[in-house]
């Protein structure tokens, strides 16, 4: 059920900071829970692959590379849904830390942040 409600609001946040940023496109509700579904997969899945593949980067940056890490996996998911659209890497960078924030305060509203006793 956490894995449905966190989705949701995911898909709530891709709507809201698409609304925010001009240079990102989404056609409907629907499409931004396939985009919800398909981040959540390739952060599960490449992500880890990439960070692996970047580590001396990474700590050369102080990690500021990870955001750049965060822009190519919403550059892929973009690659991969129809009805989804970024105009460039920045769009997909400001995208993405847009979306950490937005998606943040919504878990924190809807109490998906408490941790279970």
């Amino acid at each position: 059920m956490k894995l449905i409600v966190r989705l949701l609001l995911n898909a709530v946040g891709v709507l809201i900071v698409a609304y925010l940023l001009s240079g990102v496109h989404v056609d409907d509700f629907s499409t931004a829970l396939i985009f919800a579904i398909i981040l959540s997969v390739l952060n599960a899945i490449v992500r880890p692959l990439l960070i692996l593949l970047t580590i001396p980067l990474t700590f050369m940056t102080l990690g500021l590379f990870l955001l750049v890490i965060n822009a190519l996996i919403v550059l892929m998911a973009d690659g991969l849904i129809d009805g989804f659209y970024t105009d460039g890497f920045w769009w997909a960078l400001l995208f993405s830390v847009l979306l950490s924030v937005v998606n943040a305060v919504l878990n924190d509203i809807a109490g998906q942040n408490k941790k279970s006793r």
